[in-house]
């Protein structure tokens, strides 16, 4: 192996790092929200979790991970989360130019430019809180709020996602609609009624 080929090899293994730190850090971080939120009731309007859509080609230089639309059953705001990675081995820094979520546009609060071997995760506002406070460390690791306007989505159902970089061809595919995790502390709990509520026995 020539030292060029190393170093290109040491570089896509440090981006999937990055990568996978940042997903690490956003499931850690979730599982505390989720685990300290309690016991939740298990209602018609809750889905089970899924795991984000991959997208992406690493030899091109940029991959996205972890695609997911979040909407909020009680605000019904929606936001896509999503990792993208630079791999690309020549020092070139990659910005996203937009993404969209079945067509519309989805707002970025920080859209920086992701520099070599580096990491841009997209998320609700209340889950970046969260994942910061877990992944404190990782300098190569930005973070943006997202929001995009909800076209009445249903749970568990499948949208197109187009994410466009400055440098590349459009990535397309398709991933689900899932509600964001609770807020900690936050559950509901039917108690329910006894006729003898009240009464001492």
């Amino acid at each position: 192996m020539t030292a060029l080929e190393d170093q290109n090899v040491k570089s896509l293994k440090s981006a999937a790092r990055c990568a996978s730190l940042a997903s690490a850090a956003a499931l850690t971080a979730l599982a505390l929200a989720s685990c300290s939120a309690g016991q939740i009731s298990q209602t018609a309007n809750q889905v089970a979790p899924v795991d984000g859509m991959t997208a992406g080609d690493r030899v091109e230089g940029v991959s996205v991970y972890d695609v997911t639309v979040f909407v909020d059953e009680e605000t019904n705001e929606a936001s896509l989360k999503f990792v993208a990675t630079n791999q690309d081995t020549t020092g070139t820094a990659h910005t996203i130019e937009s993404i969209t979520v079945d067509g519309v546009k989805v707002d970025l609060a920080d859209n920086v430019a992701i520099e070599e071997g580096c990491t841009l995760l997209g998320d609700t506002a209340r889950h970046l809180d969260l994942i910061k406070q877990a992944d404190e460390t990782s300098a190569c690791i930005n973070y943006t709020a997202t929001e995009v306007d909800n076209q009445g989505w249903a749970y568990a159902s499948d949208v197109p996602v187009t994410f466009t970089f400055d440098k590349h061809e459009p990535i397309e595919l398709v991933t689900t609609v899932s509600a964001p995790t609770p807020e900690a502390g936050t559950f509901e709990r039917d108690y329910g009624h006894s006729e003898h509520a009240g009464h001492a026995h």
